[in-house]
């Protein structure tokens, strides 16, 4: 008998199929400790199988990575779809729907920024990385051209907003943000906080 007969993967896009099995288990277990071995397994398919499209696990864990990314920015960019007063509460949206995404993606987010999503050898997860950071930094030049952030470099106001939203991310998916320590409402009163400090004006 087939050691794969009746299990889930049968035919089709194995690559995807490989894929979609991984971040199942990451968002389960919420770490990435599992093997190719293991993903094969769940996938229903040889032990070999993997190998057709990802040489090591490594390699398989930054495509994880790069579909992170292009998921955030995709929650970033429809949060910022919403007809909104101003770029102050824009980048509020951005800012936030950017926490929520880790927090209902926590071992995914952890992996985004993880040593294991190394940047400098993948050029597609360089790029996705990239082009979600972009959005931010085109929110920040937006403001910047209608008044509403002040005229510093926008390296800097975007360092200040990654250090913050990143930083809130990580404690909320640590369960950090206590109400005895930061209040009932953390995150938008921090980020108030870090607003008040770059716009001109409310």
């Amino acid at each position: 008998m087939s050691e794969t007969k009746n299990r889930p993967y049968h035919h089709g896009d194995l690559r995807r199929a490989l894929i979609d099995t991984a971040l199942v288990m990451l968002a389960a277990d919420q770490n990435w400790t599992f093997t190719l071995r293991e993903v094969a397994r769940r996938t229903g398919v040889s032990h070999a199988a993997p190998y057709k499209h990802f040489r090591d696990r490594e390699m398989l864990l930054r495509e994880l990575a790069r579909i992170g990314f292009v998921r955030l920015g995709e929650s970033m960019t429809e949060a910022m779809s919403l007809d909104l007063s101003s770029t102050r509460a824009y980048f509020m949206a951005a800012a936030q729907a950017c926490i929520g995404f880790a927090c209902q993606n926590p071992g995914l987010y952890r992996l985004m920024f993880s040593s294991d999503a190394d940047k400098t050898i993948d050029p597609p997860l360089h790029d996705a990385a990239i082009s979600t950071f972009g959005i931010l930094l085109g929110l920040l030049e937006r403001g910047q051209r209608d008044g509403s952030f002040g005229p510093v470099a926008v390296s800097a106001l975007a360092a200040a907003s990654w250090a913050q939203v990143h930083g809130l991310a990580m404690l909320a998916i640590s369960h950090q943000l206590l109400e005895e320590k930061v209040g009932s409402a953390p995150v938008p009163a921090a980020l108030d906080v870090l607003l008040d400090g770059m716009c001109c004006s409310v």
